[in-house]
Formats: C-alpha cells, sequence, structure tokens
C-alpha cells in the first residue's frame, strides 16, 4: 500500500469561498493531474473533504442513502493568507483550517493545535478514470494520538494493532466461514469509521466508499522506539492512518468530539441514530438451522415454559421453505404457518424467518418470473441476468441498490403476498454481502452490473445494507406505518444502525470465539452499530457444558441475544445438559428479563443521542489511561460494568474497576470497592462479576415473567448505588414496546431519578 508519491500543489488562487465552505483546484505537476478539493465545515464540528475530479471523462461513484440529509454548513472566513497558505476560521474562530501550497496538506485546528493533517505524507492517491472504476487514497495524521479503535467487522482486538508487521485492516464484505481470529481479514460487514481517543480529546475519520478499502496503521513512536532518548526529551505520539479504496471518490469527514459523548453525537447526525428496536427484539432468540416443522417449533416454545426459562422468539433458517424459495412454506412440515403464529402470538412470543437476496432461478416459481420481467436482477457485464450458485443452486441476485426493486420487494412482506404470514411474524436477512457459491472469494464478480449501470465493484459494501433497508421498509408498510419493524441482517455498512440489528457471523463453539466476541462487539459499538451480538454457544461445533453457560452469561450482558447453531450439531436448547447446566442457564435469562428496563433506557439514549448501550471502558473514564486497551471487560451504558468469564475452569478473574475516586458495588454481594483497585473474585459456574456504579440509578423488573410483554405488566424496582458525596441519577424509559406511537403522538414516559440529601426525586 505505499504507492507513489505524488507532488500534489493547491492553487491557492483558485479558491473560492462559498455559504458550503472552500474550494480549490490541485494540480499535480508530473501528470498534468487536476483535481477539485472541497473543505465543508459543519455546524456540529465535522469538517468534510471531498476531492474528485476536476473535469472527469465520466463520474464517479459517490456513496449516496447513508448520510441523512446534507450537514448544515458553517461559513469560512480568511484568517490568514500568504504564497505558501491560507488559514480559513469557522466557529467564533475555535476552529481552523490551514491549506498548504507545497506539498499539499488540509490541517484542522481546535483552539490553534494541529488535531489532524490531511496528506501529511504525501499519499493523496487518485488514479484517473478510465474504462474501469479507479482506485482513489490519502493518508491522515492524528496528532497526539496513540490509541484507536472501530473500523469493524474484523476479529481482532478492540484497539486497532499497528499494521508494519502485517496486512492491512481491509474492508470488503465477505461470507467467511469459522473466520480465524486476531486477523484483519474483512468479514460480514464494514464500517469504514475510525476513532481515535487520548485524555483530552475523542476525534473520528469517516472515510465514506463503498469499494473494496484498505486500511494501514502506524503508531509513532512505537513501542521499541520508545527509549531513553525519548524519555528524556519530551515527544508527542501520533498516528498515521493510509486510506485507499478500489473506487470512488474522496469523501472523508473528521469528527473533532471532543468528547466520546459528543463524537458519537455527530456520528449519529451524519449517518442517522440506532433504531429504537420492539422491546421484544431485547428479550431471548431461539433460533436453530434447523427447527423440523410445527410439532418441534411447538415442543421447543413448550419446553420454555415447562422448565421456565422466558424467551420471545423463535427462529426458522432457510429449511422452512419450499425448495429455498423465499417468502413460501414447505407444504408437508410447515402446512399451517399462520396458525403456528398465532400459536406463538398467544402466548405474545414471535416467530422470525429467513429471507435471502438470490432468487431460485425456476421459470415455474411465479416470485421469480415478476422479479425477471421487472428488471429487478443484477445483470453481468454483458448485460445478462447474472447467475450463481447458493442455497437453492442456480439463482439471480436481486438489485437492491435499484429504489425499484426495494420498492417491489418491500411489497413482498405485505400479508397479501406473503402468504402464511401474520403480523407476528418478523425477518432474517442472511447470505447478503452478497454470498455466492462459486463466485470470487465466494461473493459477487466486480463487473456485475446494478442500476444506473454501475459495477459491483463501486458499490459492494452496500449490498446487505440495502437489502435490510427494503425488508425494514417492507415491515413497516405491512402495519400501515404504525408498528416498529425488527431486522437481522448479517451485512452492513455505515447508517445500518438506522435499520436494527446484526450479528458476528458464522463463528466456532470454542473459548477463542467466546474472547473475541467482546473486542468484536466493542468495535461495532464504537463505531454506531450498537444492535449486536454473536450467537450463543458458537455457531459450528458443540459446546461443552462449561462454554455454553460462560457464553449466554456474556450474551445476557450483550445487546443482541441469540442462541444458534448450525444443522449438524447436537441440539442444544437450554434444558438438554442437565439440571445443573439449566438452572444456571434460566438463572442468567431471568437477570436479563429482569435488567430489560435498563437495557430498554440505554437504547432510547441510543436512538436519541447516539450513545451505544454497549460501552468501551474508556468511553466512560476518558481521562483514565489505563482502560485504553481493555477489551476483556465493558460498561454496560453509564451504570454497569461486567467481566465475564472467557477461559475455562477459572476459580477466579481479575477485575480491574476505573476510576480514581470512584466507588462500585457488587451487584451479587453490594460489597462496595474503590475505583482504581484490581479485583481477583471467585466465581462459580453461576456467577459472573458485575458492578454498579457509584452514583447511579438503575432500574429493574422485580421478577422476569416468561416473556417481555408479560413484564410490562411487573412492577419494576429501583437500585440507587451512592457516590461517595451521597448522590446518584438515573433515567427510566417506558413505552408501548412496540409501535411508533412514542414518535408520533409522543405517548412515553421519560422519568428522572435524583438521590440527594437522602431523598429519591422523581421528574
Amino acid at each position: 500500500m505505499q504507492g507513489p508519491n505524488l507532488q500534489y500543489r493547491a492553487l491557492l488562487d483558485t479558491m473560492v469561498l462559498t455559504e458550503k465552505g472552500a474550494r480549490f483546484e490541485l494540480l499535480e505537476p508530473d501528470t498534468q493531474t487536476r483535481l477539485l478539493l472541497s473543505v465543508s465545515p459543519c455546524k456540529n464540528d465535522t469538517v468534510r473533504i471531498l476531492i474528485d475530479e476536476l473535469q472527469p471523462i465520466k463520474s464517479r461513484y459517490r456513496v449516496p442513502d447513508v448520510i441523512t440529509g446534507e450537514p448544515q454548513c458553517e461559513q469560512l472566513r480568511v484568517e490568514r493568507q500568504t504564497k505558501d497558505s491560507v488559514t480559513l476560521s469557522w466557529s467564533s474562530g475555535r476552529h481552523q483550517v490551514r491549506v498548504w501550497h507545497f506539498p499539499f496538506q488540509v490541517e484542522i485546528l481546535c483552539e490553534d493545535e494541529v488535531m489532524v493533517t490531511f496528506n501529511s505524507k504525501g499519499k493523496l492517491w487518485f488514479e484517473m478514470l478510465q474504462d474501469r472504476a479507479s482506485s482513489t487514497g490519502a493518508d491522515l495524521c492524528l496528532h497526539g494520538f496513540s490509541h484507536v479503535y472501530g473500523l469493524p467487522e474484523h476479529a481482532d482486538s478492540l484497539q486497532l494493532r499497528d499494521t508494519r508487521d502485517g496486512e492491512p485492516y481491509r474492508l470488503y464484505n465477505l461470507d467467511v466461514f469459522a473466520y480465524d481470529l486476531y486477523s484483519r481479514f474483512g468479514l460480514y460487514g464494514s464500517v469504514p469509521l475510525l476513532v481515535a481517543h487520548k485524555v483530552d480529546r475523542t476525534l473520528g475519520v469517516f472515510w465514506l466508499n463503498a469499494s473494496e478499502t484498505f486500511v494501514n496503521i502506524h503508531y509513532s513512536p512505537t513501542d521499541h522506539e520508545v527509549t531513553l532518548v525519548t524519555v528524556l526529551f519530551s515527544y508527542s505520539p501520533q498516528t498515521d492512518v493510509h486510506w485507499l479504496s478500489e473506487s470512488g471518490v474522496i469523501d472523508c469527514v473528521v469528527l473533532l468530539g471532543p468528547s466520546p459523548q459528543q463524537l458519537f453525537s455527530q456520528y449519529a447526525q451524519l449517518t442517522g441514530y440506532q433504531a429504537l428496536p420492539p422491546l421484544f427484539a431485547l428479550g431471548y432468540h431461539q433460533c436453530r438451522w434447523n427447527y423440523d416443522d410445527e410439532a418441534d417449533v411447538k415442543a421447543v416454545d413448550a419446553g420454555f415454559d415447562h422448565h421456565n426459562i422466558p424467551y420471545d422468539v423463535i427462529w426458522l433458517d432457510i429449511e422452512h421453505t419450499d425448495g429455498k424459495r423465499y417468502f413460501t412454506w414447505d407444504p408437508v412440515h410447515f402446512p399451517d404457518p399462520a396458525g403456528l403464529q398465532r400459536h406463538l402470538e398467544k402466548k405474545k412470543r414471535k416467530l422470525v424467518v429467513i429471507s435471502d437476496p438470490h432468487i431460485k432461478a425456476d421459470p415455474d416459481w411465479s416470485l421469480y418470473c415478476e422479479a425477471r420481467d421487472g428488471g429487478h436482477f443484477v445483470k453481468d457485464r454483458e448485460g445478462q441476468l447474472y447467475h450463481g450458485s447458493c442455497w437453492p443452486g442456480e439463482s439471480c441476485y436481486l438489485d437492491f441498490s435499484s429504489p425499484a426493486t426495494r420498492a417491489w420487494y418491500s411489497r413482498c412482506f405485505t400479508l397479501e403476498k406473503y402468504k402464511g404470514t401474520t403480523p407476528s411474524l418478523f425477518v432474517w436477512n442472511d447470505m447478503n454481502e452478497p454470498s455466492v457459491f462459486d463466485g470470487p472469494e465466494q461473493t459477487m464478480p466486480k463487473d456485475a452490473v446494478h442500476y444506473g449501470g454501475w459495477e459491483h465493484r463501486e458499490l459492494h459494501n452496500l449490498y446487505g445494507f440495502y437489502q435490510h433497508m427494503a425488508t425494514v421498509e417492507g415491515l413497516i408498510t405491512r402495519s400501515g406505518g404504525s408498528e416498529r419493524p425488527f431486522v437481522l441482517s448479517r451485512s452492513f455498512f455505515a447508517g445500518s444502525q438506522r435499520l436494527g440489528a446484526v450479528w458476528t457471523g458464522d463463528n466456532v463453539a470454542s473459548w477463542g470465539y467466546l474472547k473475541i466476541s467482546i473486542p468484536m462487539l466493542l468495535s461495532l459499538s464504537v463505531a454506531g452499530i450498537v444492535f449486536c451480538g454473536a450467537d450463543v454457544g458458537g455457531f459450528i461445533r458443540d459446546p461443552d457444558p462449561e462454554l455454553l453457560v460462560r457464553w449466554y452469561q456474556a450474551a445476557a450482558l450483550q445487546p443482541f441475544f441469540r442462541g444458534h447453531s448450525a444443522n449438524v450439531t447436537k441440539r442444544r436448547e437450554p434444558w438438554l445438559f442437565g439440571d445443573k447446566v439449566t438452572a444456571a442457564i434460566r438463572t442468567v435469562i431471568q437477570q436479563r428479563y429482569c435488567l430489560l428496563p435498563y437495557w430498554y433506557t440505554l437504547f432510547y439514549q441510543a436512538h436519541t443521542s447516539g450513545l451505544p448501550p454497549l460501552r468501551p471502558l474508556w468511553v466512560e473514564f476518558s481521562q483514565d489511561q489505563s482502560t485504553f486497551t481493555v477489551d476483556n471487560q465493558y460498561m454496560i451504558g453509564g451504570a454497569l460494568l461486567a467481566c465475564p468469564v472467557t477461559e475455562p475452569g477459572l476459580q477466579e478473574v481479575k477485575v480491574s474497576l476505573p476510576g480514581s475516586g470512584e466507588i462500585w458495588y457488587d451487584v451479587h454481594s453490594a460489597k462496595v470497592h474503590k475505583g482504581g483497585e484490581t479485583l481477583s473474585l471467585p466465581v462459580t459456574l453461576d456467577t459472573v462479576p458485575l458492578f454498579q456504579r457509584g452514583g447511579s440509578v438503575v432500574c429493574r423488573s422485580t421478577v422476569s415473567g416468561s416473556c417481555t410483554a408479560e413484564l410490562q405488566q411487573l412492577p419494576l424496582s429501583i437500585t440507587v448505588a451512592l457516590n461517595p458525596q451521597g448522590a446518584a441519577d438515573g433515567e427510566l424509559y417506558l413505552d408501548d414496546g412496540h409501535s411508533f406511537s412514542y414518535r408520533d403522538r409522543k405517548a412515553f414516559c421519560l422519568r428522572r431519578f435524583s438521590m440527594l440529601s437522602g431523598r429519591l426525586l422523581c421528574q
């Protein structure tokens, strides 16, 4: 990824100030390449840098539908101009951009301190567009930062690693079965957001590009460079980030924070806030590839009741269909699907079915013919229908980049068109990277052609995002716009948080995969994809009882909570491993349900502020440097700290309690501990370390009930954990749990609890 260092110059005399910022021409004299640079500061303390060809032969692809409305721009004014540079300011002079003539650079300053330098190493790369898509790239220096995060999805540590020892981080959505651990290889989804943090500032870099992208991370100084010289003489760390994308324009947004909370808000304003899920979606989900028939589903449902284990949703994988034709039912094994849904709905439970993007190429199937005749399939480079292999065999792939195709697909979910469905059925989008069994890297060829004539290479990472969007719209339309949807998607992109939930794909029943699930989910959360989870117990292979219990304990303290397993694994309903294991799993699921009022409040906060429910410790303790690399513990909101057990046979675990001056309460024993301590806690198979932060108020249900609908009728308890000053506060959000009435009619209850001078106030 080094590439040639071209000698771009900013032609300062071409500067034009507009209501959206400033424009400059760039020139590379050796190649005579001319580019157009736009610098746009926005009112929410973000800066957008956009570079395109000045006079392109044809337009380059620009990612649509991700940014939710153009950000409101600030007016720039000239502070200082010389032959070498021009300095522009906004926001009452607090922020500045400085454009250098040669070597071309853009510096972003806050309070006269340079935070970010664009093109600091001269790696600006803009391959001129000819017959095929042409690559683009740039580097940014993040001054003073030595910890960066984000860039999901990878099975790797929370803090991004220096890539000089190996491969760059790859952003390219792929179907990867039993993916390697601690790898920078791209997985099912991509969010090109990098978040940097230091004691006094958090900032982000959002690289809006949907083509295959590589990212190199270089920390300076490296560990071996921190010698006696650097100890004796002051130095400022920095992180250099080099992006390289296969096609498109350079569209880079720098989010200036300065706090983690402000950065999350800035990113949510840019790409959208987390959709508020229906309450049932935060309960426990039971899934398997596949439940055999209607009798099997009813037996599993009854098993939860018999063993007094709450759950809300049971799932059906691809075998429920008639020959892998989505929107159909196997007539032998599922002859009365509507009756099955009514059976579940009597207990206020839901059914989820799978709907993948490939359509069986069957000329005798009306849905295939309708899609073919309506022009809804991706084409090959010759203009014919693109065919690939997937679960049904030979298949065609819907072109979800087309608004007309998305609208058609949405209509497929109406009760009239999707026979055998009721309003209590919800949807799972799988294989939507897209997965093509006989394709290159098991995905679609890059020269396949989409709506508007764009090649697949331009928008590959958007494919699953668009299917997710169409499915969500279908469920909303099905209800006449009144009911919140629930759709799980395996593939995702920036903005997918507006749509629903994701999971970490085809993991393995091993301790390593349990352990890696924590930094994977934290990385997703930092990048805005906050409704996320991992398959409990591992999708592939069979967990032993200890691993299964520990996985339930971890997942019950994470946003999306689903048990799932492959068709070749042994059945693993919670009651199949003996009374001791059943009791342990029952306890942890019941505890999850009791905590749902708190989880639901956290999702309301995510929906309105962008704050993730699942948080790295440094988000809450931004000045505590000991938290910056921790990825085996995390915060649930601002009140609870969890440390799941991720190794076998442990009788004690070490837990670091952050925050000098903080106090923490053991949730199980109510014992008080001081922040800054590292504890050695005894653990049994029945326990997992969980602490409530002093100064917080957490609302719980007094009992779990059998499902979330029952939970809504049960009384609440309030746990007040006092800080050293004897104070505490917290929130509770309630609504009907399923409709848009909270939004359209303001039908909700939001209460803030404050404990002061021994009195608990509610307002």
